[in-house]
């Protein structure tokens, strides 16, 4: 893809979740339901109950478990495999439609952790699909990349600056990307290569295979329509019902998808200032100085010594904006840090960055990086990220100078190359793909999805516009969307493209 760069496309509730269940079956310890058939494949799937991971209780209820084993390499088929941690649950209705899968954004969510969370949001899908999700290559469950111990992630959030101002931090930030990409490959080994967004997409059709499935009925949400488009366009006559919600712009490259973020964060604080009576601009400018105060001083926090640092602030104030909900907790944390307390920033930040509160980090940003930088080929330089910074800067006082220095960090000095600048998802011959904006995303910008819709081509992008606040539409408070989304994917009624939502 092109690089979804270091705030993820991620469906909020994921990034916040920490429940979920092991992807494999619980063996002779679990209630076998029998196997799903397969289409000419040669594999079934062996469905058990799921394993607790991650010190979460296991999911309840009629959640099942398997593993999948899929080529390690599409390129040679019959040579070694890797397993895919899948979960599901069975339609509740008499007459179903089949399976309806699901992706949660990232890169690097975990569906089979996100899955039974999720399952209330879309329980009038479930009367007519089974629900089923997964952890993608390299994702967690499926075989999960972790690239730094927990100890060295707390002492990179101290010591890197996010935004450097001098030679030294700039090495400093340099140095830390170049360290972490090499613990990813001394982690990752042989699948450091084979966890491109275009490998996870054939691993969907072998789902959609191993489910009976004649076509793919798809939900992807943020970088998962990234994934659905190119899914769409390696097999666009096996796209069944495919809704992309939050949508990544595919004709974006490095740096554009940068701005693209710069200015979707930055119009999710205008109008998150605007709710509160503030002008956008000053009140820009405040949480700026703030920030230029944090870098020069961070601030004491309640949590274990540890202090908050402006790259921590950052991130502490992107998370509320993924969801117009979490704005008053937002308030709450600037007001503290202007008092000169750093806590409930870090909190937010922490709750991003999927610490829990023993110390312990996930692994969700370590495989979106090692997705995404194999699938960008374009590594801006540290002097070419210089030259971008009054633009970015430009667009947000808040945000620029993050997203700016990001184009050459996040990926620099990787160990193997990228393999295109933009992904390639137009799809002749699928049938109609709903394509879902919304106005106010800070993470996935609105004009992606009529972007999206383009490239898919005619007669097959459908644009469906809500005029809101947050990551993501269905679901979040829409009659009209919800309405919209459940009569395509049930019925196959198709909106007209063009429909707003307000």
């Amino acid at each position: 893809m092109t690089r979804i760069t270091r705030w993820a496309a991620l469906t909020v509730a994921a990034a916040l979740l920490t429940a979920g269940c092991s992807g494999s079956p619980s063996g002779d310890d679990g209630e076998n339901d029998g196997r799903s058939g397969s289409k000419g494949d040669g594999t079934a799937l062996d469905w058990g109950r799921c394993k607790a991971l991650g010190g979460a209780p296991a999911p309840g209820g009629d959640w099942q478990c398997a593993t999948l084993r899929v080529p390690l390499d599409w390129s040679e088929p019959d040579g070694a495999t890797i397993g895919l941690a899948l979960i599901r649950a069975k339609a509740t209705g008499d007459d179903r439609l089949g399976s309806l899968l699901f992706n949660f954004g990232g890169p690097g969510g975990s569906g089979v952790s996100m899955m039974p969370s999720y399952a209330g949001t879309v329980a009038e899908l479930r009367e007519r699909y089974d629900l089923v999700s997964w952890d993608p290559r390299g994702v967690a469950a499926s075989e999960g990349v972790r690239c730094r111990s927990d100890r060295e992630i707390q002492a990179a959030e101290s010591s890197v600056d996010g935004t450097p101002d001098t030679p030294a931090e700039e090495r400093t930030y340099f140095e830390d990307a170049a360290d972490f990409g090499k613990g990813c490959q001394k982690a990752a080994g042989k699948l450091m290569a084979h966890v491109s967004t275009t490998d996870t997409a054939r691993d969907m059709d072998r789902i959609r295979q191993v489910l009976g499935d004649d076509r793919l009925n798809y939900f992807g949400i943020s970088y998962g329509t990234e994934l659905g488009g190119v899914y769409a366009h390696l097999f666009p006559k096996k796209v069944g019902r495919m809704t992309l919600d939050a949508v990544v712009d595919p004709s974006a490259d490095t740096v554009g998808h940068a701005k693209n973020q710069t200015r979707g964060f930055q119009l999710a604080l205008d109008n998150y200032l605007k709710s509160t009576g503030r002008d956008p601009e000053e009140g820009s400018r405040e949480i700026a100085d703030l920030l230029e105060r944090i870098d020069a001083e961070p601030l004491p926090t309640s949590s274990s010594g540890r202090k908050l640092t402006q790259t921590l602030a950052l991130t502490g104030i992107v998370l509320p904006l993924y969801s117009q909900a979490s704005w008053p907790a937002l308030t709450s944390a600037l007001r503290a840090a202007e008092e000169g307390d750093g806590s409930k920033l870090l909190a937010l930040a922490d709750g991003y960055n999927d610490r829990d509160a023993s110390g312990r980090y996930g692994t969700t940003t370590h495989s979106q990086r090692v997705i995404s930088c194999l699938d960008d080929r374009q590594r801006p330089t540290a002097a070419q990220a210089r030259k971008l910074l009054p633009e970015f800067e430009e667009i947000s006082p808040v945000f620029g100078a993050f997203l700016g220095w990001d184009t050459a960090g996040w990926c620099h000095d990787w160990p193997v190359p990228g393999q295109h600048d933009t992904p390639e998802v137009s799809a002749p011959g699928a049938a109609p793909i709903l394509v879902i904006g919304n106005t106010g995303d800070p993470a996935t910008p609105y004009e992606g999805a009529r972007r999206m819709a383009d490239e898919l081509g005619e007669d097959v992008g459908v644009v469906l516009t809500w005029k809101g606040e947050g990551h993501g539409a269905y679901g979040s408070g829409s009659d009209c969307v919800d309405s919209a989304v459940n009569a395509y994917l049930l019925d196959g009624t198709v909106p007209e493209d063009g429909k707003v939502c307000s």
